[in-house]
């Protein structure tokens, strides 16, 4: 009876050490995550300014939020950006895919590759928005200066100054940026399929996209899934390149480039109505909520309903 005694008292002993292994952890992410979490919904309700007292106003910071034009023309300009990105980032991550995954042309070196391909994701955003500030100068950049020495266009653009061209200048840059990330997803999804199912279609004659589109992009949905909510959470949460290259909360030019995430940090940094800036990220959270679940029953629901049939 002792030595079970002694045995179990060990038992707990050696339970609770794990308890030390675990608390730093727990500790850091209750202080860093959780915290700053249920602090900001409950500054939602206030109108507090960053300092002094917090006073309750309840529901009245969500009803600006949602009455406020510019939010709402942030929020479109944000969509517009990242829909034009989305599928840039997608559209060249699968032409890749087709080409690296079809066995009847065997590219060799694909490590060498996919290093290369998602060398741009590694590049500081403050890096790639100066290379691209240099590149696009309306004067002095190298790349009007191609066009007009070339004889293509007449007068320098002004790319990053138009309202015409400066959003889809960003959707680029951030495509240009991403695509890689989304190709290496993509690769590791085909990497995981049984190369039997490629070996039969090759056999029964069928061809590139056919192969493509019946066996390789059905088994991919997972993988497109997840790549294309990250991809939502990224977009809607866009702030570093247009902040760089277009300068200013405000959005320039003619707030065109101003995002949901600019938005809040003019009100939550620059005119110190924290408050209501914790409104707008909870808004935001909801938005990226709700096209998240969107994005999965538009890929899964309608599986799910023939499946119940």
């Amino acid at each position: 009876m002792a030595g079970k005694a002694l045995e179990g008292g060990r038992k707990k002993s050696v339970d609770r050490t794990g308890y030390f292994f675990v608390a730093p952890f727990v500790i850091v992410f209750f202080i860093f995550n959780v915290y700053p979490v249920v602090r900001t919904f409950y500054l939602s309700f206030t109108d507090y300014k960053g300092f002094g007292d917090a006073m309750f106003t309840g529901g009245t910071n969500y009803l600006r939020v949602l009455s406020d034009k510019f939010f709402w023309k942030a929020l479109g300009n944000t969509a517009r950006i990242w829909s034009v990105n989305i599928v840039l980032q997608l559209g060249l991550a699968l032409a890749l895919t087709i080409a690296f995954s079809d066995i009847k042309y065997k590219i060799r070196g694909l490590a060498v590759f996919r290093a290369l391909y998602y060398l741009p994701n590694l590049i500081a955003a403050t890096s790639v928005a100066f290379l691209f500030k240099t590149l696009l100068d309306w004067r002095y950049g190298t790349l009007n200066q191609l066009l007009v020495g070339a004889g293509i266009t007449a007068d320098p653009i002004n790319w990053l100054g138009s309202t015409a061209t400066a959003p889809y200048v960003l959707s680029v840059i951030g495509a240009w940026m991403w695509f890689g990330n989304s190709f290496i997803m993509l690769m590791a999804g085909v990497q995981g399929i049984s190369r039997d199912y490629f070996e039969a279609a090759a056999i029964d004659g069928a061809g590139r996209m056919k192969t493509f589109t019946k066996i390789t992009l059905p088994l991919l949905k997972p993988i497109l899934l997840y790549v294309g909510i990250t991809s939502l959470i990224g977009g809607l949460q866009m702030f570093d390149l247009p902040f760089l290259i277009c300068g200013g909360t405000a959005g320039n030019p003619g707030g065109s480039t101003q995002t949901v995430v600019m938005y809040l940090y003019k009100f939550g940094f620059e005119t110190n109505q924290v408050g209501f800036a914790s409104a707008v990220a909870y808004v935001l959270f909801i938005i990226i909520l709700l096209f998240s679940v969107l994005q999965f029953q538009m890929m899964y629901g309608k599986k799910k309903e023939g499946n119940k049939r």
